[in-house]
């Protein structure tokens, strides 16, 4: 199966049914982020720290794998230059709409986040990389090309899926029992699982491994500076966080 384009189609999908995750952020909070009163998500629920960014005016920033009208605008609106790289063609629309609206200057590329080769090296002062490698099968790439376009100082942040989540299914009669191991490849399920546990028309899902994630972004080169947790929505939640978020630094 060829991962990409089948998840460019159900993210395409996601935008035209109405996920949460592509719906463009209003008026009210572009004029806010103006004034500089902003906050934006790396998972689920919890804000980004503040004092994770550097001052945005005048920063290159990168929202990668990052479509859908929400973190990148209050970027932009809150005087960053902004690229935003997506696989979906209708979530980089989204970007495009709140960009036209609110008189915004917003790039947007469409492409695979494991091959950044339309960016040359050192393009960029901020990476800022949501919940979204979770839709790819291979994340070490994510991390060495994040590190190259990224300039000397530069930060990388990161939401990643906690890939336990994956391990549990949940009966009929709300008892939560281990089933599947990681690192988890929704490929090796049926489509009645699939459909079980992520809904129809829904994207393939990774479980990737810790090492692979932190460990990945420490053999890129990146200096981990920061990390928390985040709760999430899914049963396993009652249990253990759902997401965590790294910051990361390229060293000058």
């Amino acid at each position: 199966m060829d991962v990409r384009a089948y998840n460019r189609a159900m993210w395409d999908k996601q935008v035209e049914d109405g996920n949460p995750w592509t719906i463009p952020v209003g008026t009210e909070v572009i004029e806010a982020a103006r004034r500089g009163d902003w906050s934006v998500l790396l998972t689920e629920r919890k804000p980004v720290p503040r004092e994770w960014f550097p001052p945005l005016e005048g920063l290159d920033v990168l929202g990668l794998a990052c479509g859908g009208g929400q973190q990148c605008p209050i970027f932009a609106a809150a005087g960053a230059r902004v690229t935003v790289f997506d696989n979906s063609p209708k979530q980089l629309e989204r970007d495009r709409l709140v960009a036209e609206r609110e008189g915004l200057t917003i790039r947007t590329v469409e492409g695979d986040m494991r091959d950044l080769g339309v960016f040359a090296d050192e393009s960029f002062d901020l990476v800022f990389h949501r919940v979204s490698n979770v839709f790819i099968h291979e994340v070490r790439p994510v991390w060495r090309e994040a590190f190259r376009v990224l300039r000397p100082g530069g930060t990388l942040l990161a939401g990643f899926n906690n890939p336990h989540v994956y391990v549990c299914d949940e009966r009929a009669d709300g008892e939560l029992v281990a089933r599947y191991p990681i690192p988890f490849d929704s490929r090796d399920l049926t489509d009645h699982e699939r459909d079980r546990m992520f809904g129809p028309d829904s994207p393939l899902e990774f479980g990737h491994s810790l090492a692979n994630q932190i460990g990945g972004q420490l053999d890129a080169g990146f200096m981990l500076v920061g990390m928390y947790e985040d709760t999430t929505s899914e049963p396993c939640g009652r249990f253990m966080p759902g997401y965590y978020a790294t910051r990361a630094i390229k060293p000058a």
